[in-house]
């Protein structure tokens, strides 16, 4: 089958370029490589990806309508899957109009392209920062999703939205998916656990923000992509609802899973799974409670259990273990 994956150099793109093209998929990558993190670590995942005889990769921002609507046009996917997207929940608090050229316009021109070549299935990534203020554990697909607490967030949820419009008015077949916290090795060196082995290791002190006190539901990324690869299979069908719990849209063929195993980890429990894998205790440097960050997430797996028999269960142990050796390996520590 024929793929577009957007944001193929980023983490999540990387991992599920590669499981595609393993199954034998045809696929094109789009990436516009912003300098947002080391732009070497994102090339030397395309690098890799262009090992293999069936991807192809374009590099270009998503904001660039003509270069991309050229690049649909050219080899007509049959699935689209939009990982693309400027990341981190802290830097919209810095740079906020990075997120309304990549996350809005770019997704708007995402959303034309696919109008006009009418892929079977797209798929869109959210996050699980839509809850926003929301306190109704665990976040269920049809909880509120009405007080975003970054602009991050808030983009998202505009996503969501446009996305629904369009799977109304072209009758595109549209899945978001919510990730929670997704790690692992090739992850981004923003992220609290590649900051974390980094300055463990350098001897530096890690900032542990509102004093430890925080709970994350963090998802291994071989789970995430296992979880879009089998719901690239479950395409919506307006009127065709698996049950109560489903998120399927009254008006269009569109639905919100989350992607996540619905076991919330304490981050001090998190930090010391860092400090076995590493053998090496880490100085801790506590600080308060950062705006716009949330104190709990906690997916309910139970929609995408029940729509592809499936819910990420990989130990955060195990997890860790694994980004630890992919990151001594690669910086030769």
């Amino acid at each position: 089958m024929r793929f577009v994956v957007t944001g193929t150099a980023g983490f999540i793109g990387f991992h599920v370029a590669r499981r595609l093209l393993a199954d034998g998929h045809e696929l094109v990558g789009i990436d516009g490589m912003t300098p947002y993190y080391d732009v070497r670590l994102k090339e030397r995942r395309h690098a890799a990806l262009l090992q293999h005889a069936h991807f192809r990769a374009h590099q270009l921002m998503l904001e660039d309508a003509e270069a991309l609507h050229g690049v649909f046009a050219e080899f007509a996917p049959e699935m689209v899957i939009h990982l693309a997207a400027q990341a981190g929940v802290r830097y919209s608090i810095e740079n906020p109009r990075a997120y309304i050229d990549s996350n809005i316009v770019g997704s708007f021109n995402l959303l034309e392209a696919c109008r006009t070549v009418k892929p079977k299935h797209l798929m869109v990534a959210s996050t699980s920062s839509v809850y926003g203020a929301n306190t109704d554990f665990p976040f269920r697909e049809t909880s509120k999703t009405d007080h975003p607490l970054t602009l991050y967030a808030a983009s998202k949820k505009a996503v969501e939205a446009m996305a629904h419009s369009y799977a109304h008015l072209w009758t595109i077949p549209t899945t978001m998916f919510r990730f929670f916290t997704v790690y692992g090795p090739w992850g981004r060196p923003d992220m609290a656990l590649f900051k974390f082995v980094r300055n463990i290791l350098s001897g530096e002190p890690i900032d542990i923000y509102n004093h430890g006190h925080m709970l994350r539901d963090f998802t291994y990324i071989d789970d995430l992509v296992e979880g879009i690869v089998r719901l690239s299979e479950a395409v919506p069908v307006t009127g065709q609802p698996i049950g109560d719990l489903d998120s399927l849209s009254p008006a269009a063929p569109y639905r919100v899973v989350n992607i996540g195993g619905g076991q919330p980890i304490d981050l001090m429990a998190f930090i010391a799974e860092i400090e076995a894998a590493l053998c090496q205790k880490a100085k801790r440097n506590y600080l308060p409670f950062q705006p716009g960050d949330i104190h709990k997430t906690e997916a309910s797996p139970a929609l995408l259990d029940a729509l592809v028999g499936y819910r990420p269960q990989t130990p955060v142990a195990v997890g860790v273990r694994e980004f630890v050796k992919w990151f001594r390996s690669y910086y030769q520590t």
